[in-house]
């Protein structure tokens, strides 16, 4: 198991832990597919069926990264946010990847924002309910610091250009084979409280706990899996807003999704099963789904 960042003092995530997809609520399915399919670039591998869901992959893989569910009276995100869904986040497999995308979206005219974290190069949107997007390309694990157990984070403004010079040689085509849904971020209500779910009880590791008003877990060393702030001053979002309704946490095997639903359980959190995995709500009401693959 890696030896950075503070483990939880029970139950730990295995390294090999991953993403799988989100499922997102939102006012208008065929809107929000058109905005997914011309902006981010995902193809839908399912059509909305009679419930209103949608799901999309990335090129040429049959995993969606997300599903769509329609509530026609949805709620749009408001300005100041609400707790839940910060953004999800896509990361593609390499710089040159995120260069073409970003061309694509000046060939758009979509506004975009951006930043350098240091591990990784990312650009953030919102879809038409205002839930936040964020497509990413890591830096090589190689190239990561740290500061003692904790890994070095920043926000610093991205170089657009050399993100474009890497892309040049060749013209977007969608979400590429290889995309992958990188990490989730919430907005939550205490970062403590929210330690007390996903690092004690779910098992992630802290890897980044001094970025202001913010904290960032993951399994297997990685930059975060999860991240988690205390920057909206909005309320938790309810059943009747543009949300996220839940994001998946991928394990190796069975016996592992059994472990942690037991972890859970232990740390005091109410855990259901459903179609052999286990699904927990934190605090402000977010569901986390841990299953094995597929």
């Amino acid at each position: 198991m890696s030896v950075s960042g503070i483990p939880p003092s029970g139950y730990r995530l295995p390294d090999a832990t991953r993403l799988g997809p989100v499922r997102l609520q939102v006012r208008n399915v065929l809107r929000s597919v058109e905005y997914y399919h011309r902006v981010i670039g995902l193809r839908q591998v399912t059509p909305p069926d009679r419930t209103g869901a949608a799901a999309l992959a990335a090129e040429g893989e049959e995993e969606p990264l997300v599903w769509l569910h329609e509530r026609p009276d949805a709620r749009p995100v408001p300005p100041g946010g609400r707790l839940g869904l910060y953004h999800f986040a896509i990361l593609v497999p390499d710089r040159a990847a995120l260069g073409r995308f970003v061309r694509h979206l000046g060939g758009l005219g979509e506004y975009a924002g951006s930043a350098d974290h240091a591990v990784s190069e990312s650009v953030y949107l919102s879809d038409p309910d205002g839930l936040g997007i964020e497509v990413y390309a890591d830096r090589p694990r190689s190239t990561w610091t740290h500061q003692g157990q904790e890994l070095h984070m920043t926000t610093e403004p991205l170089d657009i250009r050399g993100v474009l010079a890497a892309g040049a040689e060749r013209p977007w085509t969608g979400m590429p084979s290889g995309t992958v849904m990188g990490h989730v971020h919430l907005n939550v209500g205490d970062l403590s409280v929210a330690a007390a779910f996903y690092h004690q009880g779910l098992g992630l590791d802290k890897v980044v706990w001094s970025y202001p008003g913010a904290l960032f877990m993951s399994a297997g060393g990685y930059h975060h899996h999860l991240g988690t702030n205390t920057w909206s001053s909005g309320p938790p979002a309810t059943v009747e807003d543009a949300r996220l309704l839940s994001w998946t946490v991928r394990l190796p095997s069975s016996a592992d999704v059994a472990a942690a639903g037991r972890s859970l359980e232990s740390t005091g959190y109410a855990v259901e099963h459903e179609d052999g995995a286990v699904l927990a709500a934190d605090p402000w009401g977010t569901v986390v789904r841990i299953g094995t693959e597929g």
